[in-house]
């Protein structure tokens, strides 16, 4: 079987670059016929916060459309404290002339609608065991016997690429030395359409307005107090949670029970070789704080699905000339975005007093400069 495309992973990245690529003779390679359906009044826990600048790109490809409006919720504005109980930065659509920040949408409910109009041909289950490249097209073997080809291959399958591994692209990996913690809760006060991040000298929680007085949680802690967390009974979690977050919502109850996985930071040394490339958390995984790590996966296969479809007629879609154009319009967002976070996790995660003086002065600083806010804000809405 030959294709233009193959894709390798079936999440929101792999999927959304399927629909984006139309006109190419696409295959997906998925671990699953497809994702588990969501439920209908069960809430995902995994819940993502995505920027204006990726719905409008799920709108063109005709997702966001078929997404239901009563699991979507618009985030208005953004507070984010500091550590010393006294700092905070305010971020309101309102002010940067915007009429939203974000919008939340659980995992479950985002792959429905990417997968309801697939066009591209699914060979799934898939078990990917050797891949060969050569002068003409990319071939991978499959665990059941067959084999397919493609003029390039996408990496689109996740921190233990695969495609990056038998690509021999290498990459740099670290532990940020901590687990994410996630769940779903109601609560006593309206969220207001607000998203509330808390600074904890190293631990970081935040709180994303879900439909209805409910909220998701993501709290990133390290490896044993998150381990502690998740043995909590509920009744003891909500009460952990209303303190570490000053009461802002009030009462919460859990309505999903938690989920944890730990954290890392990966950097893929190339997004691209010959008749292969990689998008997603395959190229780059960043810590959590900044709701950015699906927000830059989608953002590859914007470029990606771009750089394929406005290709040279004579232009091969595996041309390696043609793939750094891609990778070359990528380097400078995702180093902008991962030096951002890591500098933020460094200086927020540091216990001497002066580096705590120089962070909570710095969200109170920025908090009153207008014209540095909007810049941050226009950042992370691309």
């Amino acid at each position: 079987m030959q294709y233009d495309l193959i894709i390798v992973g079936g999440g929101p990245v792999g999927a959304s670059l399927a629909r984006a690529a139309r006109g190419l003779a696409v295959a997906l390679l998925a671990h699953e016929q497809r994702p588990p359906r969501a439920k209908p009044g069960v809430l995902d826990s995994r819940v993502y916060a995505l920027s204006p600048g990726n719905v409008e790109f799920l709108r063109r490809i005709g997702a966001w459309q078929t997404l239901p409006a009563d699991r979507l919720t618009p985030v208005h504005a953004m507070r984010v404290f500091g550590d010393d109980r006294a700092s905070c930065i305010e971020f309101d659509a309102y002010g940067a002339g915007v009429p939203e920040l974000a919008w939340t949408v659980e995992d479950t409910i985002l792959q429905d609608a990417l997968w309801s109009a697939l066009e591209a041909e699914v060979l799934a289950p898939a078990r990917c065991e050797r891949l060969s490249l050569d002068a003409d097209a990319a071939a991978i073997e499959l665990s059941d016997g067959r084999s397919i080809r493609g003029r390039l291959v996408v990496g689109a399958d996740g921190a233990n690429s695969f495609v990056r591994e038998h690509a021999g692209i290498a990459a740099v990996e670290r532990d940020y030395g901590q687990t994410a913690v996630v769940a779903n809760f109601s609560c006593e006060k309206a969220h207001c359409n607000t998203a509330f991040q808390w600074f904890q000298g190293g631990p970081v929680l935040a709180l994303l307005p879900l439909p209805g007085r409910r909220t998701s949680m993501i709290w990133s802690l390290p490896h044993g107090e998150a381990e502690r967390l998740c043995g909590l009974a509920p009744e003891g979690l909500c009460r952990e949670l209303e303190a570490a977050s000053r009461h802002a919502l009030g009462s919460l109850s859990l309505i999903t029970p938690s989920r944890s996985y730990a954290l890392r930071h990966l950097s893929a040394q190339r997004m691209v070789a010959r008749r292969v490339a990689l998008a997603g958390d395959a190229a780059h995984v960043i810590h959590p704080l900044a709701g950015q790590g699906l927000n830059l996966g989608l953002q590859d296969a914007r470029l990606l699905a771009q750089t394929l479809l406005e290709r040279e007629l004579v232009r091969d879609p595996g041309d390696l000339r043609l793939l750094r154009r891609y990778e070359r319009g990528r380097a400078e967002p995702i180093l902008a975005m991962d030096v951002m976070v890591g500098g933020l996790f460094r200086l927020f995660g540091s216990g001497s007093s002066a580096a705590s003086r120089l962070r909570n002065a710095g969200l109170n600083l920025t908090d009153r400069l207008p014209v540095l806010k909007n810049i941050l804000m226009r950042h992370a809405m691309n």
